[in-house]
């Protein structure tokens, strides 16, 4: 390898860095910006079309994010982020954008503490058009509704239903003075996944767990030392909900091939 190609390589990796972090924050013009300084001087970058796709998608802007990932399967013809992402954009009600400058969850909401946070998969769920215009750390609210926890977006809108015996357990606790933020974690046209997360414990709650760690029917826990990241998800695949294991949600594969890849980078280095 030559030395202006190590010189280029390491600039390439610093940058991509530098636009994943923007997406992490929900910074989503300057991550347009930087993906298209990185394309222009790495036109092949299938990574930095399939960024700039997704930040163009948050900030409502269909027409460009579908022709981003229209290069970036040119490039890439089996690549599956740029197709399911065209695919959504498909569905997507061009006239109608996403809501401005929507509400993030804060990165910490994903870092699982044992007790206090779980995913769950909504069941009686709205219509399709208001599901496909959630995003991946999109954040939700939690209303207790009789026996049942709803779950609506910011705007007020209904989404679906916590299941029944976790919405119920939680009623039970914020009744009791108990807080909790949730965001949401994947959604499509038909299906929409959220995660709650315990903010705060009443003293009358204190030996009372959100999230027992027994597996239950409609709910897994969220496993010990691992992070989700939502904001990330022009790397993810946001069509398909994340596969659950005993250990929790498992991160999108093309996140896991994104942090092999930067280990690489590393030992390079």
């Amino acid at each position: 390898m030559s030395y202006q190609e190590d010189k280029q390589g390491k600039l390439r990796r610093q940058t991509s860095k530098q636009a994943i972090s923007l997406a992490m924050e929900g910074r989503w013009q300057e991550a347009v910006e930087i993906n298209k300084s990185i394309i222009q001087n790495f036109p092949h970058d299938v990574d930095a079309f399939n960024r700039l796709g997704k930040a163009l998608i948050e900030l409502g802007e269909y027409a460009g994010a579908k022709a981003a990932y229209e290069k970036a399967l040119q490039l890439d013809q089996y690549n599956t982020i740029a197709r399911k992402n065209l695919q959504r954009l498909s569905q997507l009600d061009a006239a109608a954008a996403p809501q401005n400058n929507p509400e993030k969850a804060e990165p910490h909401l994903f870092i699982e503490e044992i007790g206090k946070a779980g995913v769950v998969h909504l069941h009686q769920i709205a219509s399709s058009d208001k599901l496909i215009k959630m995003m991946a750390g999109d954040k939700v609210v939690l209303t207790p509704q009789d026996s049942s926890l709803s779950v609506e977006n910011v705007g007020g809108e209904y989404l679906g239903l916590v299941p029944t015996k976790q919405g119920q357990r939680l009623i039970h606790l914020m009744k009791g003075g108990n807080k909790y933020t949730a965001a949401v974690v994947t959604s499509s046209e038909n299906a929409i996944s959220v995660i709650i997360r315990e903010t705060y414990q009443d003293p009358s709650q204190i030996d009372q767990v959100s999230f027992p760690s027994r597996k239950l029917e409609e709910i897994q826990p969220y496993a010990s030392e691992r992070v989700f990241q939502p904001e990330y998800e022009e790397e993810e695949e946001i069509i398909e909900t994340p596969a659950i294991s005993e250990e929790g949600v498992e991160p999108p594969e093309e996140v896991v091939e994104e942090a092999e890849e930067e280990k690489e980078w590393e030992q390079e280095e």
